[in-house]
């Protein structure tokens, strides 16, 4: 007999009325205790496609290093093409899209052709040298014709003569060979910063720098010239520094060119001068690249020689570390990005977990070699491979789960035997199984805000009441909630990621969009894009889940387990995960009901998305009730400004567990307080193990045996 399911409204910090789903499909007591004491209490194992533990090691060895995989230095060093006698690493130091001299009206009128003529080569050290490389690519006229062209330039603007109509501009003619064009194009700039150059149809034109120009009102022209050498240049880890400037407002106005012109390849900063003090307060502003520039230079070389990009597979251990977390350390570690990391789905925090990963661009020998720091964040990799492409998410059979229970209690006003009351309740759920409810953490276990708040947010447009509420601080007095509170006081995304710890990834490259685009309806946008879009579509499913949940609480109070007529069901007897199509989902007639052709464990319902079917009985009229609630209709599940697609699912509303066994422990020398006093007393802890098919949470299980919310 299922016992009665009901619904418990509870009232968050921000007022806002939730429901938690507190329905059991079983019939037993319960019992109470504790459960991740420590991260080592709750150990989870993924469980590959294969059926396969992922902390075994594997049967290749631990590296498969191929020889046609190199290094990316060395690879580097590989690559023919060295014209001129120029280095390769000065080339490489070139590879940007757009041309760091162009105007933005010059950019948006580049066509893809145009673009292949941007610069990715450095011409070589000194003036002589970029003098000998102009003149031996072009002729002795065109030479003279461009010195007379960069001649009259600077004159006019020294005049303080405005150009009048169309900006002018000068070709060089064409130039068939793309690598000396792009050695051109550098030696040109770097001896006229004052000067772009714009590739069309191999021609190469050469026009004013008006970004130049608008910053000599700024600077000196020493200054402006010396600038846009070093824009120019992009020598790796190397900085620039204007002179030292005692006027706060003049420093904020360069601050606000520089990075309104140039914030994608450059960020600012401001230091004392020499000499710095009261009465003497020059500033200097220094400029330095962005990392993430270089680090996407490298990433685009590591490549295998048929063009094809490398994939390095691993076991990721992580200790008490959110994934998130997690895989931002690692990215910056390998000098790679979030998003080029893939994995089958997500684990918990407190924990120890292992679970398969792949990383993009990556060799097995260079994730080795960063073994020794990441232990100090409490995690290792190991069973490192190559393979041939990601991973994605819910490539997996399920988890395994090693789990200690300590502190084991009769539930209030139960005086039977403890013992007895866990053995039930652990046969009771291997036999008629617990509902499927997703696991608090998935909803994040803030108090203030949810990730399913986020995720309507999102879904509704709301970018920036999404960014907000991502960015809304807990009732707790640490670094991030203070840089959080700032942030919301004062909306200066630069302040507040001063403010940021370093290791809260997430929250600082949303920070930085925000800083470099505005906290606009527009710069959120960018803002989110910052994100991977597996982080973008985690907080949209969180609200998808949160509905889930409610629905399956509403199914079981308003029809218990009967399988009634307009219920989903799923045909498929060996369905594990959630990803099945429609046309495995079937819909009960009244005739199937009265025959009771159905149990409830085949009972499916829909995960939101613009691609599913509703039941056709009260439950469907539920989830119509609740989008119009929240403002949604079913097409909405799409966010082409975010590129978000959200077609939906089917879940099991009931599932088991697997391979389940338990072993009691006394534990002695349990220090009990009692009325002031220590007493020693024996206390009894539950070990329990046993295996969940993917997507499903054992603290979800283990609510359903235990009859206890955590």
């Amino acid at each position: 007999m299922t016992r009665p399911c009901y619904l418990r409204m509870e009232e968050d910090v921000d007022f806002r009325i939730r429901f938690s789903s507190l329905c059991f499909i079983t019939d037993h007591v319960g019992f109470r205790g504790t459960i991740k004491s420590s991260p080592s209490d709750f150990v989870v194992i993924e469980i590959d496609e294969q059926g396969q533990l992922v902390n075994k090691a594997i049967d290749d060895p631990v590296y498969k290093i191929s020889k046609v995989q190199p290094e990316p230095n060395n690879f580097a060093k590989k690559t023919k093409l060295d014209l001129q006698n120029l280095s390769f690493e000065e080339r490489s130091n070139q590879e940007v899209s757009t041309l760091a001299g162009c105007s933005d009206d010059d950019q948006n009128h580049q066509s893809r052709s145009e673009k292949e003529d941007t610069v990715k080569d450095r011409a070589s050290k000194g003036e002589e040298g970029k003098v000998d490389i102009i003149s031996s690519l072009l002729d002795e006229r065109t030479n003279e014709l461009l010195n007379q062209f960069a001649g009259d330039v600077k004159e006019k603007w020294s005049s303080k003569t405005e150009l009048i109509g169309p900006s002018p501009e000068f070709s060089l003619g064409r130039i068939l060979d793309k690598n000396q064009r792009a050695i051109l194009h550098s030696a040109i700039r770097q001896k006229f910063p004052f000067l772009v150059t714009v590739g069309k149809n191999s021609e190469i034109f050469v026009k004013p720098n008006l970004e130049y120009k608008e910053l000599c009102h700024l600077v000196s022209e020493e200054e402006a010239f010396d600038f846009f050498k070093y824009l120019d240049a992009k020598k790796e880890n190397s900085r620039f520094t204007f002179k030292p400037d005692t006027n706060k407002d003049h420093r904020k106005a360069v601050h606000h060119f520089v990075n309104k012109k140039f914030g994608n390849l450059v960020e600012t900063k401001s230091f004392p001068g020499l000499n710095y003090n009261a009465s003497n307060p020059n500033v200097v502003i220094t400029v330095r690249f962005r990392e993430k520039v270089h680090k996407h230079r490298k990433r685009s070389l590591v490549e295998c020689p048929e063009g094809k990009v490398i994939h390095t597979a691993f076991t990721l251990r992580k200790e008490n570390l959110e994934m998130f977390e997690a895989v931002g350390f690692l990215a910056i570690k390998l000098g790679v990005i979030p998003s080029d990391f893939s994995y089958a789905g997500l684990k918990d925090k407190k924990a120890i977990t292992y679970q398969a990963m792949v990383v993009r661009k990556v060799t097995p020998e260079r994730l080795k070699n960063i073994e020794k720091e990441i232990e100090k964040k409490r995690m290792k990799v190991f069973n490192i491979h190559s393979v041939e492409d990601s991973l994605r998410l819910g490539q997996l059979k399920g988890n395994h789960f090693d789990i200690v229970i300590r502190n084991l209690k009769n539930q209030i006003n139960d005086s039977a035997n403890l013992k007895e009351r866990i053995l039930e309740a652990i046969e009771n759920v291997k036999s008629k199984g617990f509902v499927n409810y997703y696991g608090p953490q998935r909803f994040g276990m803030g108090r203030k805000v949810h990730t399913d708040q986020i995720g309507l947010a999102l879904l509704k447009s709301e970018m920036v009441k999404a960014v907000k509420l991502f960015l809304t601080p807990e009732d707790l007095d640490n670094p991030v909630n203070r840089a959080k509170k700032y942030f919301l006081q004062t909306e200066d995304a630069k302040g507040t990621l001063s403010l940021m710890p370093e290791l809260k990834v997430r929250e600082r490259a949303l920070l930085e969009s925000l800083h470099r685009f505005g906290v606009t309806e527009e710069g959120c946008i960018q803002a989110w894009f910052s994100l991977p879009h597996s982080m973008r579509i985690f907080y949209v499913h969180a609200y998808s889940s949160k509905i889930w949940n409610e629905a399956v609480s509403y199914r079981l109070a308003t029809y218990g387990s009967r399988v009634v007529e307009g219920d989903l069901v799923c045909l498929d007897e060996d369905v594990d995960d959630e990803h099945f199509p429609n046309s495995k989902v079937h819909l009960v007639t009244e005739e199937e009901e009265s025959a009771n052709s159905y149990a409830i464990h085949q009972v499916v319902l829909p995960v939101l998305g613009y691609n599913i079917q509703y039941p056709k009985n009260k439950v469907g009229q539920w989830y119509q009730e609740i989008l119009s609630r929240d403002g949604l209709q079913t097409y909405r599940f799409k966010v082409p400004t975010l590129k978000l697609n959200v077609p939906g699912c089917y879940r099991q509303i009931l599932k088991h567990p697997h391979n389940l066994s338990y072993q009691l422990m006394e534990e002695q020398n349990t220090d009990v307080k009692t009325e002031g006093s220590h007493i020693h007393e024996a206390a009894l802890s539950l070990l329990i193990s046993f295996d969940l098919d993917a997507s499903c949470y054992a603290t979800i299980c283990l609510r359903e045996i235990m009859k206890h919310d955590f």
